[in-house]
């Protein structure tokens, strides 16, 4: 019996250490994932990230009173005599609490309507028509991996046109690695639909992924696209440079590109106080300049290597602010 009792009791301690076993294999499994995920997402371009407006954020909670609220009797705190309230004799408790729940309800009414309170069923609407759209475009939208850093966005949207209209198409990832990555939104489903089926295409030496994107391209500003055939040649001149270190002043990359590549016709340094860098956009006097400026693209500028890429947008000339006395 003793044997018996050493046997199981040796096989109880092998299926819990092999429990163990599975369950540290597991979690590090797990971990390795998120590390792969984290890796992925730092190589983003902050352009293809989602932009969701402040005015967009839920609303905090509000709650009314109850319209079936019981009336409070002030005549059971500190009321004299003969049913009196308030220290004043003779006077109707339950009538004087009432009047005074009334009066509150109304301040409380106006104090909602003046901060918007009932206006948010209408906000709340519009979110969700947001939501709908979001969605909607992410349906649209497929997503390309193991793609060669030699295929632009021109290329690779003519390419994807097969399949339908092209709206968008967004490459991302380090311009100085191998392989990168892309999303295109198309004008319909089927578009996106179709699209699934170029995968394992070779595009420059690589077949590349295409699957469901899980993402929306962010919409560039209509204000601030080309409008003009005047604008579209600014375009064409003009670069987008991010990861821009804070220290470096508008006068240092306009030094560094007029170094590296040729003259500067108008710069724009972008920051705030969120975000540890700078965006800028640099617009060349010669569209060859534009070119060789993203060849810079890696190259240290103060102290980080600063990202460059085509510009969607040209630089508009500063509007002079009206003073009125």
């Amino acid at each position: 019996m003793a044997a018996v009792a050493e046997g199981s009791h040796g096989a109880a301690q092998a299926a819990s250490s092999a429990a163990a076993a599975a369950a540290a294999a597991k979690e590090a499994e797990y971990q390795k994932d998120v590390q792969k995920l984290v890796d992925l997402l730092s190589k983003l371009n902050p352009a293809a990230k989602e932009f969701v407006p402040s005015s967009a954020a839920a609303a905090p909670s509000r709650k009314a009173l109850s319209a079936d609220a019981p009336v409070f009797d002030y005549g059971l705190i500190g009321g004299g005599g003969n049913g009196g309230s308030f220290g004043y004799p003779g006077a109707d408790a339950g009538y004087i609490g009432n009047q005074h729940q009334q009066r509150m309800r109304r301040t409380y009414v106006d104090n909602e309507r003046r901060n918007g309170y009932f206006s948010h069923g209408r906000r709340r609407t519009n979110e969700r028509a947001r939501r709908g759209d979001r969605e909607d475009s992410i349906r649209r939208t497929v997503y390309v991996s193991e793609l060669d850093h030699t295929v632009t966005e021109e290329r690779l949207a003519d390419i994807f046109a097969n399949c339908g209209q092209v709206v968008d198409c967004r490459i991302c990832g380090d311009p100085h690695s191998v392989l990168r990555f892309a999303f295109i939104e198309f004008s319909s489903e089927e578009g996106a639909r179709a699209a699934l089926n170029l995968g394992g295409t070779m595009l420059g030496f690589y077949p590349v992924r295409v699957l469901p994107s899980k993402t929306a391209i962010l919409p560039v500003n209509p204000r601030f696209l080309p409008t003009t055939d005047e604008e579209k040649e600014m375009v064409m001149r003009t670069v987008y440079c991010t990861n821009i270190d804070k220290k470096v002043t508008q006068l240092d990359v306009k030094c560094f590109f007029e170094e590296l590549c040729g003259e500067v016709s108008r710069l724009r340094l972008l920051g705030d106080n969120v975000h540890s860098t700078r965006i800028s956009f640099v617009e060349f006097v010669n569209a060859e300049s534009a070119i060789l400026a993203l060849n810079c693209s890696g190259m240290i500028l103060g102290t980080l290597p600063v990202r460059v890429s085509p510009s969607k947008t040209p630089v508009k000339p500063r509007v002079n602010r009206v003073v009125y006395n």
